[in-house]
């Protein structure tokens, strides 16, 4: 058994996390039931959603419960994202008197209505504004402060080392590259290089995130970059034990197998379970859809399952037709 720095504490700032292997922050998706369920599979950290530092907005139900962490497993880290110092200063107070412990700010997003606000990822073709929004932040709060962010906005134009080496020099406690541009959105292969790079220009942790879908993967893009920690989004959508996968295989060298049909049927009825006491009949119906669509893919006849399953409209229709598939239910 080894243990492999991957499996080591972190600190960020004042605050610190079981292990380095982190759950990314995605709208719709990382959500408290979530978070919750990768943290008991092992992942040391995770990230909430985005939440928008526009104040007409805080109290929007849909923001309430991205910024509900009662009874998370500590240290709670919530995400904002703006482009007015001002309002982005507020969003981290806001988040602090919440409950957070560390803040994120969300210079990664690619996606188009965030972009189109100048937040996310749009932000890195405004230097100048990239600092203030960093020191407004870092400012606001007496708490670490963390960035997600990308290897610039354009191919070509990748300026990750400037802003890295700005967010370190503003007290950003921690940072997280995708090893794409906000052109790439996520399209082609992430690029490590640049990341590798940045761990060898700061002091501050220096977190790889982009296309890490495999233990194996884990291992080699952390020994490619020798970064401080990794972290993990769209693998761990259907598969949240990817994270005890990584850690297994970090420890021991062995792949685990993949759950078992019963072992899934277990894992997607008490995940469901937990999205329909958060969000309620109405919304939990509605947000465990994508959940379950994630977690059949790759079973068979998973396809008509899936549309009899949109069908259902309430929490105990939907619970029952996913029970009975998944208990007849193959792989493919």
């Amino acid at each position: 058994m080894s243990n492999h720095p991957l499996l080591t504490p972190l600190n960020i700032g004042d605050q610190t996390i079981a292990n380095r292997i982190i759950v990314a922050p995605m709208a719709g998706v990382t959500d408290k039931p979530f978070r919750m369920l990768a943290k008991s599979f092992g992942a040391g950290h995770a990230v909430s959603e985005m939440m928008t530092s526009d104040a007409t907005l805080f109290a929007h139900h849909k923001t309430l419960y991205r910024a509900n962490f009662d009874g998370e497993i500590a240290p709670i880290s919530a995400q904002i994202a703006g482009s007015d110092p001002k309002k982005i200063a507020e969003a981290a107070r806001y988040q602090v008197a919440n409950g957070a412990q560390i803040v994120d700010i969300n210079m990664g997003c690619p996606a188009k209505k965030v972009c189109k606000k100048l937040a996310g990822s749009a932000l890195l073709k405004d230097e100048d504004l990239v600092k203030r929004l960093l020191d407004a932040t870092v400012n606001a709060v007496d708490l670490p402060v963390t960035l997600k962010t990308r290897l610039g906005y354009a191919n070509g134009e990748e300026n990750i080392l400037r802003v890295a080496k700005m967010a370190e020099e503003a007290g950003i406690a921690m940072i997280v590259i995708h090893g794409r541009t906000r052109e790439d959105k996520y399209l082609g292969s992430a690029r490590y290089e640049l990341i590798k790079e940045v761990k060898n220009l700061l002091t501050i942790p220096v977190i790889v995130n982009g296309d890490i879908d495999s233990p194996q993967k884990a291992k080699q893009v952390y020994e490619q970059t020798g970064a401080d920690g990794i972290m993990i989004g769209r693998a761990g959508q259907g598969q949240p034990w990817i994270f005890r996968d990584i850690a297994h295989y970090l420890e021991t060298g062995e792949i685990l197998p993949s759950p078992t049909m019963d072992e899934l049927k277990e894992i997607v009825l008490s995940h469901l379970q937990e999205i329909y006491a958060f969000y309620g009949e109405y919304s939990g119906c509605r947000i465990a859809r994508k959940h379950i669509a994630w977690y059949t893919s790759g079973i068979a006849n998973s396809n008509a399952f899936r549309q009899a399953m949109y069908e259902e409209d309430t929490t105990a229709g939907q619970f029952k037709v996913v029970a009975q598939f998944l208990k007849t239910a193959e792989f493919d």
